[in-house]
């Protein structure tokens, strides 16, 4: 698994995976379960994963959806 995008927008994870899952594209969003070690303050970023061989299919997505800016660089 790949990092597509990492952000603490819970709103945009749900776009994205949405999206993906749209697509028939499978993702993980990792570190959920961080907001017990924070206190729920939501400081740290949820991770979206998807498979090597789908990452550059869901970069394209997310670009085309105007979710481009959510995306690191690369």
């Amino acid at each position: 698994m790949t990092e597509l995008m990492r952000t603490n927008d819970l709103v945009l994870i749900s776009a994205v995976e949405a999206l993906l899952g749209g697509a028939g594209i499978d993702c993980m969003v990792a570190d959920q379960h961080m907001s017990v070690l924070e206190g729920s303050v939501g400081v740290l970023p949820r991770r979206v994963l998807v498979t090597d061989d789908d990452l550059k299919r869901a970069r394209r997505l997310l670009a085309d959806a105007g979710l481009g800016h959510a995306l690191p660089p690369g």
